[in-house]
């Protein structure tokens, strides 16, 4: 008989969710070069702000103060952000709730991400000379 899926109704679970979700995104050849090359993330930094960002907009935890909106114009300047972008992003959120989580905040999640995705793309448009 197949195990129920843990819900992300807990931090260890959100952590665990966003573990799984960056070994995604920086296995994506697209998208690991944002990450890596362009923001030059430091994982050890990063990974515990956005468990904290999730935290907070899954659980209502208080611990994320950071205005992300902010953080990804000065990534878009760096190199513009393109709706394929956003819809990989989000196909890999998808894909790790599918495979891994299952239940009422797993699907708030889904909600939370699709509205994220759509409101970075909105919100960071691509110049006229380099749009699709």
């Amino acid at each position: 008989m197949e195990q129920a899926k843990p819900d992300l109704d807990a931090r260890p679970q959100v952590e665990h969710f966003v573990d799984l979700f960056y070994q995604r995104l920086l296995a994506d050849e697209s998208l690991s070069p944002i990450f890596l090359e362009v923001a030059r993330v430091d994982l050890a930094q990063h990974l515990p702000h956005i468990k904290d960002y999730w935290c907070k907009l899954l659980l209502g935890e208080e611990g994320y103060r950071r205005h992300t909106m902010n953080v990804h114009r000065q990534l878009h300047h760096k190199r513009p952000l393109a709706g394929s972008d956003f819809q990989r992003w989000l196909a890999h959120f998808q894909d790790t709730l599918d495979a891994h989580f299952a239940g009422p905040y797993t699907e708030k999640a889904r909600r939370i991400a699709t509205a994220i995705a759509a409101n970075m793309e909105r919100g960071l448009p691509l110049p006229p000379e380099i749009e699709p």
